[in-house]
C-alpha cells in the first residue's frame, strides 16, 4: 500500500494520475500501477487499459515513448496506398493473429482565416481558382468516362477523396445511408450505429466477434463485392446466426482511415473478424484480429474463411466466458449474503426496536399506575379525613316532637338504621349522616377536632332512594334540589335505601 501512495508521487506523476482516473474512472490504488508499469505514459496506460497489456510491458513503454515523440502526423487518404502499391515495414501482415487496437478518431483541426487585407489581395486568384473548379467538374459531369480516366491515371487528391469530418455516429449513419440507397433497406444487414471504439468495446464487453468491413468508394471492387458477397443471403444469415457486431466504413471518413491504417489494410475491400484471442503482442484480456479476407471473395469463401476463425477462437470466448460466469455467480452469491446479512441485521434492528418500544410502553404504563395508585391513596385520605371532620358537624339525634322526622335507612351492608332529624334540615345532613356513620362515635369521644383538608371537594357515591314509591333523592342534578329539607322530603317519616353507583363499587372491590 505505500508503493500506491498519491502523497510519494511527483507532481508529473500526479498529472499523469489525474489524466488516467479521469479517462477511465478507475481507483487510485489500481491506477498507479499500470501507469507505474507503462513508464508513466498516459497513452500506453489508457490503450493497455482497453486492449490489455502486452508480454513486455516495460519494453513496450519505452518503445512507446519512443513512438509518441517521433510520431508523424496522421497521413490524409490521398496518401492511401493503392491496391499493388508496395508495402511500408510497419504494414506487412504480422501473422493471422495480430492485435485489434482501439481508436479513437482526433477532432479535425479548425481552419483559421486570413486577415483581411491578405483574403482582400487574394481575392482574384481566390475567385479563378473556384471558376476553374466549377468548369472542370462540369465538364466532367457532361463527359463522366474522362474522370474515371483521370482516377486512374492520377492518384486521387484530398479534395476528391475526403469527407466532411463528423462524430463516429453521424459517420456511421451517413454510411449507412448512402449503403441502403444504392443496395437497398431490405438486404438483412444490420450495422452496427456507432463508432468503431464502441463496436469494439461492446465486443469485448460482450464476447461476441466484431465483422469490420473497409471499403473505397473509388474502387472497382467495391459494388460488385457489396452486391454479390456482403448483401448475399448465406453470409446474411451467417452474420445473424453468429451474433456478430457488423461495422463498416469508407476509407473517405477519417475514422475508417485510420482504422484502416492500424489494421494494416492494403487492400480493398478488406475484411477484419475481431475477438478476443491471444496473440504474440496483445494479452488474452485484448482484441485481436483473428483473420483477415481481402479484396473481392466469393460468398462461399467469406463464410469458409468467418467460420473457420470462428471454429478456431470460440473455445477461448468459451473459456472466458466460463471464467466471467464464475465470477458473476461469486459476486451474486456475496450479493446474496450481503443482501441476507443486512436482512438479518434490520430483523435485529427490529426486534431491539420492539423491545424498546415495549420496555417505554410497560414504563408508561407502571408510571400511569403509580400515579393512579398514588391519586387514589390521596383521595382516599382525603376522604377519610373528610369523614372525620364532617362527623363532628353532625348535630346530635333531635328528640321526638312535632318538627322532627322519623327516617329508617337500609345501609349497603344490610343493616337498618333509625334516626329522626330534624325538619329543617337539609337533605345533604341526612348524606352525611349515612356517609360519616362509622366515625360518629369516635367524634364524640375524641378530644381534638380534625382538620377539613384544603383543596378537596366531597362527592357522595351513593344515593338515596325510597323504594315505595320509587324515588330517588339526589344532591346534584335539578335546580335548587340540594335546598330541599327534609320536611319537604321525608315528613313525617321515610324508609330510605342506600344505592353505591358502580364507580363505588368497582373502588371498593379494588381495595378489597
Amino acid at each position: 500500500m505505500a508503493d500506491n501512495d498519491v502523497s510519494q508521487l511527483s507532481g508529473s506523476q500526479r498529472q499523469a494520475l489525474e489524466q488516467f482516473t479521469t479517462l477511465t474512472a478507475q481507483e487510485a490504488n489500481d491506477a498507479i500501477p499500470l501507469l507505474r508499469r507503462s513508464q508513466w505514459n498516459v497513452e500506453i496506460a489508457i490503450a493497455k487499459f482497453f486492449d490489455g497489456e502486452t508480454a513486455d510491458p516495460v519494453a513496450e513503454a519505452i518503445a512507446g515513448q519512443a513512438a509518441a515523440a517521433a510520431r508523424p502526423q496522421i497521413p490524409p487518404p490521398s496518401s492511401l496506398p493503392t491496391p499493388g502499391s508496395p508495402l511500408r515495414a510497419g504494414q506487412r501482415n504480422r501473422g493471422t493473429i495480430s492485435p485489434a487496437p482501439r481508436i479513437v478518431p482526433q477532432p479535425t483541426a479548425v481552419s483559421r482565416r486570413p486577415p483581411f487585407l491578405i483574403s482582400l489581395l487574394l481575392f482574384p486568384f481566390s475567385l479563378v481558382w473556384r471558376l476553374s473548379n466549377s468548369f472542370i467538374s462540369l465538364f466532367y459531369a457532361l463527359f463522366p468516362f474522362l474522370a474515371r480516366f483521370r482516377t486512374a491515371t492520377s492518384p486521387p487528391s484530398r479534395t476528391q477523396t475526403a469527407r466532411r469530418s463528423q462524430n463516429p455516429r453521424d459517420t456511421a449513419a451517413r454510411f449507412i445511408r448512402l449503403f441502403e440507397e444504392e443496395y437497398g433497406t431490405e438486404t438483412g444487414l444490420k450495422f452496427f450505429e456507432g463508432g468503431y471504439a464502441q463496436a469494439l468495446d461492446l465486443a469485448k464487453n460482450e464476447l461476441r466477434f466484431l465483422l469490420v468491413v473497409l471499403q473505397s468508394d473509388e474502387h472497382d471492387d467495391t459494388a460488385s463485392f457489396n452486391r454479390e458477397t456482403l448483401t448475399n443471403p448465406e453470409v446474411v444469415e451467417f452474420i445473424k446466426a453468429q451474433n456478430i457486431i457488423l461495422w463498416a466504413g469508407s476509407v473517405q471518413d477519417s475514422e475508417s482511415y485510420q482504422v484502416s491504417t492500424a489494421l494494416g489494410c492494403t487492400k480493398f475491400p478488406f475484411s477484419a473478424l475481431i475477438s478476443r484471442a491471444p496473440s504474440s503482442t496483445s494479452s488474452s484480456q485484448g482484441m485481436s484480429v483473428v483473420s483477415r479476407i481481402v479484396g473481392s471473395t466469393p460468398p462461399q469463401t467469406f463464410v469458409s474463411k468467418l467460420t473457420t476463425a470462428i471454429t478456431t477462437h470460440s473455445e477461448t470466448l468459451e473459456r472466458i466466458r466460463a471464467t466471467r460466469a464464475e465470477h458473476e455467480a461469486g459476486r451474486a452469491i456475496r450479493e446474496q449474503q450481503n443482501s441476507a446479512y443486512e436482512l438479518s441485521l434490520a430483523r435485529d434492528r427490529e426486534i431491539a426496536q420492539a423491545r424498546r418500544e415495549e420496555a417505554e410502553r410497560k414504563a408508561r404504563e407502571e408510571e400511569l399506575a403509580r400515579a393512579k395508585a398514588e391519586e387514589k391513596a390521596l383521595l382516599a385520605k382525603n376522604k377519610a379525613a373528610w369523614r372525620q371532620w364532617r362527623a363532628t358537624t353532625i348535630p346530635k339525634e333531635e328528640p321526638t316532637g312535632k318538627d322532627t322526622a322519623r327516617v329508617s335507612i337500609r345501609l349497603k351492608n344490610g343493616e337498618r338504621v333509625i334516626r329522626r332529624f330534624n325538619g329543617d334540615a337539609s337533605m345533604e345532613e341526612v348524606y352525611a349522616f349515612v356517609e360519616c356513620l362509622e366515625y360518629l362515635e369516635e367524634s364524640a369521644t375524641s378530644e381534638k377536632t380534625p382538620e377539613k383538608p384544603s383543596g378537596y371537594t366531597h362527592e357522595y357515591g351513593f344515593k338515596l332512594v325510597s323504594p315505595m314509591p320509587r324515588q330517588v333523592y339526589e344532591l346534584q342534578g335539578e335546580k335548587d334540589e340540594s335546598d330541599r329539607t327534609v320536611k319537604d322530603c321525608l315528613w313525617p317519616t321515610a324508609s330510605l335505601v342506600v344505592e353505591v353507583d358502580d364507580d363505588e363499587d368497582d373502588e371498593e372491590g379494588e381495595d378489597n
